[in-house]
């Protein structure tokens, strides 16, 4: 149920108390804690539906509920995208090979509040294009969240991660975004990952959102297949996000997603 109690902005984007960050901290450490116990799975010859499988039991082992299963239809527990597929993949009985790679984006509901976030996997040997394309989309988020203040705008942020990501000769997907949540899985506003310095709302402490940039080695264009879910890459080239859940604070920001193992990064070990 959504339980808001803070004000809107006349963007309509809802400014939180200080004492909601609790709420999401707890929400974002499960959903952080899940992704890292995951990473062991990952290997060649697992399906991503024993991976999803597997995910759904972690989330109700913890009490807590998955945001994704009954979306909108959506059945999973978590979206996992593989190679090309830029987002929205369906957990199925697709077989990783060695050097694929993955991004399992997992959303949990812990006491009302929604913790979502993403993070890349490999399966096997990591490519050299495939590990470059990995730390740009990194880096990129991380250049993105390094502009989230109070005073700053959300076009800082998009023009953050456009910026670098362009400067390496990797585009940026236009079709898909961040978002505003909170005691609601999606709300405004859009954070877009690219756009220009100074446009758009300005950001306020208070406000939770995702920064989720996806990243391609070729082209930004990409197309949904006729799931009416996986989006795909439209010249097949490889493409990979990395997704926090982030609070505006009164001098900064806060990671409500942050891994408890350091894992965020798929080469840690």
């Amino acid at each position: 149920m959504d339980d808001f109690r803070g004000r809107l902005t006349k963007d309509g984007i809802r400014i939180h108390n200080p004492e909601d960050s609790a709420g999401m901290y707890k929400a974002g450490a499960l959903t952080a804690r899940i992704l890292d116990d995951i990473a062991a799975m990952v290997e060649p010859g697992v399906t991503t539906a024993a991976i999803d499988s597997e995910i759904e039991r972690m989330v109700n082992e913890a009490g807590a509920t998955s945001a994704t299963i009954g979306y909108k239809g959506y059945q999973h527990a978590s979206c996992i995208s593989v190679n090309h597929v830029v987002c929205h993949g369906i957990p199925g009985s697709k077989v990783l090979k060695n050097g694929d790679i993955l991004n399992i984006d997992v959303t949990t509901i812990v006491d009302g509040w929604f913790g979502d976030s993403s993070r890349m996997y490999v399966a096997g040997k990591l490519g050299r294009k495939a590990e470059r394309l990995i730390q740009v989309t990194h880096d990129a988020l991380f250049m993105g969240i390094e502009a989230v203040k109070p005073g700053n705008t959300f076009g800082d942020i998009g023009h953050a991660i456009q910026s670098y990501a362009e400067s390496q000769r990797m585009s940026v997907v236009r079709d898909f975004c961040g978002h505003g949540l909170g005691t609601v899985f999606h709300a405004p506003p859009n954070v877009l990952h690219y756009g220009r310095a100074g446009t758009g709302p300005v950001l306020e402490e208070g406000m939770f959102f995702t920064i989720e940039p996806m990243i391609n080695l070729g082209r930004p264009e990409t197309k949904v297949l006729a799931d009416d879910w996986t989006a795909v890459t439209r010249d097949k080239s490889l493409s990979a996000q990395f997704e926090h859940s982030i609070g505006v604070t009164a001098d900064g920001f806060e990671i409500f997603t942050l891994s408890p193992s350091g894992k965020f990064h798929p080469t840690y070990s």
